[in-house]
C-alpha cells in the first residue's frame, strides 16, 4: 500500500500537480471571481452572467490546437516542443491578468472585456499543452495519479484565486466596493503563475512526441491560415446584428445559429486557402480533418452518440454553476461567507470528489460513475432551489455547497478517465481540445442567458431547470452503455 502511494511524490507526478495547479488559477479570475468583482461595481445581472462566454476561448481551443500540437517555438524550443508552449501561455496568462488588474468595469466594461477573453484565451492554450503532456508523459496504467495530482493541483488553484481572491477583497475593503483593492487582488493572484512556471522547469519533456516533417515557412503559413479563420469567425459572429425582440428561447437559436454560421465561414477560409495551393493539402487534411477521422474510425457508429454525451455531460453544472455566485450575494450572504464556504470548504469538496470520482471509474468502470455522477450533479441542483425559499442559514449552505461540490469533483474526474480513454496518442493535443471544446460548447452557450433566466422564473424554478437539463445526460449514458455492448459483441 506505502509503494503505491509513493507514486504521489515522485517528481512527475509533482510537477503536474504544479501544472494543475497552473491551469485552475485563471479559472476563477475569468468566471466565479470576476463575477463578484463586476456585481460589486454595479454591472447589471444580465451583463455579469454574459461575461461567462469568454469561456468560449475553452470552447473553440481545438481551432489552434493543431499549431500548438504540430508547430515549434522558434525561441523556446530549447526547452523541448511542450515545455516551450507552457512557458510561451503561462507568460501569456501572467500579461493578461495584470491587463485585467488596470480594468475599471464602471468605466471601460469593453477594456476588462478584452482582458477577461485574453485569459481565458491564454489559459485554453495553456490547457491544450498540460492535457497532451499528461498523457504523453506516461503509459495508460499510471494515469491515473497523474490526473489525480492534476486535479488536486487545479482545485487547490481554484481554492487560491477564488477564496484566497474574496478574502482579500473582504480583508481590505469590506462590504464597501474600492476599484484599488480589486486591482490589487488580481495582481497579487498573478503571481502564483510563478508555481506553473517553476513547474515547466523542473518538468521533463515527454519521449512520446510525433515527429514533425513541416517546414518552418509551411508552419508559418498554417499558423497565418489559423488565426486569419479565427479572426474572420469573430468577424463574422460581430456582423449578425441582434434582435431585441426575441424571447429567450429564440434569442438562444439565434445565438446558436450566429455560431454555427461563423464555424462555417472559419471552415470555408481554410478551404480555400488549401484551394490556392498556400497551405498544403495533404498536410492539412493530416493536420485538420486526421483527428476526427482518426476518432469515427476507431468507433464508427456509436461516435456520435459519444460526442452528444460529452457536449452535454456538465451542462447541469455549467448553466448553474454561472449563477450561484450571484445568487450568493443577492441571498443577503457576505463576501467572506462566500469565501469561506463556496471557495474554501466547497473547493475542498470537490478535490475529495475528484478522487473518488478516479477511485470509482477504476473499481466500478468508467460507464458506471459517470453515471453516478450524472445524477448527483442533477439532484443537488434541486438542493440549490431549497436553498433560494429558506431563510438566510449558514449551516444550510455549507451542508447544500459541500454536497454540490463533491458531486461536481465525482462526475469531473469519472469524465477526465473517460475522454482520456477516448484519445489517440497519435493527435493527443487536437483530439483531446477538440472532446474538451465541445464539452463546453452549449453549456457555455445556455450559461450566457442564465441571468436572464433567472429574471423571467425566479431562483427557485431556475435551479429546478438546471436539474431537469441533467435528465437526458443520464438517459443518453444508460443509452450509449447498451449501444457500446452491442457493438463490440457483434
Amino acid at each position: 500500500m506505502i509503494k503505491d502511494l509513493s507514486i504521489f511524490f515522485k517528481k512527475e507526478t509533482l510537477v503536474m500537480g504544479g501544472l494543475g495547479f497552473s491551469a485552475g488559477l485563471p479559472i476563477m479570475l475569468v468566471f466565479s471571481t470576476l463575477s463578484v468583482w463586476l456585481v460589486k461595481a454595479g454591472v447589471e445581472r444580465s451583463t455579469v452572467t454574459l461575461f461567462s462566454w469568454a469561456g468560449f476561448a475553452y470552447s473553440f481551443k481545438f481551432l489552434w490546437s493543431p499549431i500548438v500540437d504540430k508547430f515549434r517555438l522558434p525561441i523556446l524550443n530549447q526547452y523541448g516542443h511542450r515545455r516551450s508552449w507552457l512557458f510561451f501561455s503561462q507568460i501569456l496568462i501572467i500579461i493578461s491578468i495584470l491587463l485585467a488588474s488596470l480594468s475599471d468595469p464602471q468605466k471601460n466594461l469593453s477594456f476588462m472585456a478584452i482582458s477577461i477573453v485574453l485569459i481565458a484565451f491564454s489559459s485554453a492554450t495553456q490547457d491544450i499543452i498540460i492535457d497532451a503532456f499528461r498523457i504523453e508523459s506516461a503509459p495508460e496504467k499510471k494515469q491515473g495519479p497523474l490526473a489525480s495530482m492534476y486535479l488536486a493541483g487545479y482545485r487547490v488553484a481554484m481554492i487560491v484565486s477564488g477564496a484566497g481572491s474574496l478574502w482579500l477583497a473582504s480583508h481590505f475593503s469590506g462590504s464597501v466596493y474600492q476599484l484599488e483593492v480589486w486591482k490589487n487582488v488580481y495582481q497579487i493572484i498573478s503571481l502564483f503563475m510563478l508555481i506553473g512556471l517553476i513547474s515547466t522547469f523542473f518538468a521533463k519533456e515527454p519521449l512520446m512526441l510525433k515527429k514533425n516533417n513541416i517546414k518552418n515557412f509551411e508552419q508559418i503559413k498554417f499558423t497565418v491560415s489559423t488565426v486569419s479563420s479565427i479572426v474572420i469567425f469573430f468577424i463574422v459572429y460581430l456582423s449578425i446584428p441582434a434582435i431585441n425582440e426575441l424571447n429567450y428561447f429564440l434569442s438562444f437559436l439565434l445565438n446558436l445559429v450566429k455560431i454555427l454560421l461563423s464555424f462555417m465561414s472559419s471552415l470555408f477560409f481554410l478551404f480555400i486557402m488549401e484551394k490556392i495551393n498556400f497551405l498544403p493539402k495533404k498536410q492539412s487534411r493530416e493536420i485538420f480533418i486526421g483527428p476526427i477521422l482518426d476518432f469515427f474510425s476507431r468507433y464508427k457508429k456509436i461516435a456520435l452518440f459519444m460526442l452528444l454525451l460529452i457536449g452535454l455531460y456538465r451542462i447541469a453544472d455549467v448553466v448553474m454553476g454561472v449563477m450561484a455566485n450571484i445568487f450568493y450575494l443577492e441571498k443577503g450572504y457576505e463576501i467572506k461567507d462566500i469565501a469561506t464556504y463556496s471557495k474554501f470548504f466547497g473547493l475542498i469538496a470537490t478535490i475529495i470528489g475528484g478522487f473518488l470520482g478516479g477511485a470509482f471509474s477504476m473499481k466500478l468502470g468508467t460507464y458506471k460513475s459517470l453515471l453516478i455522477g450524472a445524477i448527483a450533479a442533477a439532484l443537488t441542483n434541486l438542493l440549490f432551489a431549497l436553498l433560494a425559499v429558506i431563510e438566510k442559514d449558514l449551516l444550510y449552505l455549507a451542508m447544500i455547497i459541500i454536497a454540490d461540490n463533491l458531486a461536481s469533483g465525482f462526475a469531473g474526474a469519472a469524465f477526465v478517465v473517460y475522454l482520456s480513454s477516448l484519445t489517440s496518442i497519435k493527435f493527443t493535443a487536437t483530439q483531446y481540445a477538440l472532446f474538451s471544446s465541445l464539452m463546453l460548447f452549449v453549456p457555455k452557450l445556455l450559461a450566457g442567458y442564465s441571468g436572464s433566466i433567472v429574471d423571467f422564473i425566479g431562483y427557485p424554478n431556475f435551479f429546478i431547470f438546471t436539474a431537469i437539463l441533467g435528465i437526458p445526460v443520464i438517459f443518453l449514458i444508460l443509452s450509449l452503455k447498451k449501444i457500446k455492448l452491442k457493438f463490440y459483441t457483434h
